[in-house]
């Protein structure tokens, strides 16, 4: 029983980890292009993101514009002339949330690609946990419950959300399917009908003709 009780709380603790970690991305930028980051999260959820361009020649000082949009387009950061920033939003929508980069001057002769790194914090990971244990004057080992609460809610969201995906794709699934036997048996049933035309024609010609 405390074997199954501490094997319970060490698969707890797994998932905690992996869900409230950051996802901390190095990217290098070309000296002209574009890159992108995409990240599919539902409605309803905080992302938090600190960018930061990476100099490692003192000599050069490059920087970066950035643009954030939303699944249907809409624009929630754009930034320019910049080698730091960050940016704030809870989602409105579901669907692939698109940050892209491109190096928008190259002051002090920067050959080569940029270096950018993103620390992109989505739900419980972008949470402020030193105020809420503030507000409800609560610390270790209860903070890290409470925490892992989040974490579990967090989880059970996106459970739903997948599954809420997985019906929908099933009733388009469905619907197609059935497009496709009605155009099926129509396509069929239209055949059909030309070649009896096509028998009757011929038919009548011979006839006419007097071949049969």
């Amino acid at each position: 029983m405390e074997k199954n009780k501490a094997s319970s709380i060490f698969l707890a603790f797994l998932i905690f980890c992996f869900f409230s970690i950051s996802q901390a991305i190095w990217i290098s930028l070309p000296a002209s292009g574009t890159k992108c980051v995409s990240e599919e999260i539902q409605h309803n959820v905080v992302v938090l993101a600190d960018y930061v361009v990476l100099q490692f020649d003192q000599s050069s000082h490059p920087t970066v514009a950035v643009k954030v949009t939303s699944p249907y387009g809409n624009n929630l950061h754009h930034n320019e002339n910049a080698t730091v920033g960050n940016f704030a939003f809870t989602t409105q929508e579901s669907g692939n949330y698109l940050a892209c980069f491109w190096v928008d001057n190259h002051h002090g002769g920067v050959a080569g690609d940029v270096n950018l790194n993103l620390d992109w914090k989505i739900g419980v990971a972008a949470k402020d946990w030193d105020s809420v244990a503030r507000k409800e004057k609560i610390e270790g080992v209860e903070l890290e419950l409470r925490k892992l609460e989040g974490s579990v809610e967090a989880i059970h969201e996106n459970l739903i959300y997948l599954k809420g995906r997985e019906a929908e794709m099933r009733t388009v699934s469905e619907t197609t399917n059935a497009r496709v036997a009605w155009f099926s048996i129509m396509s069929l049933g239209i055949c059909i009908a030309v070649s009896v035309l096509q028998l009757c024609h011929l038919k009548r010609y011979f006839q006419k003709k007097k071949l049969i």
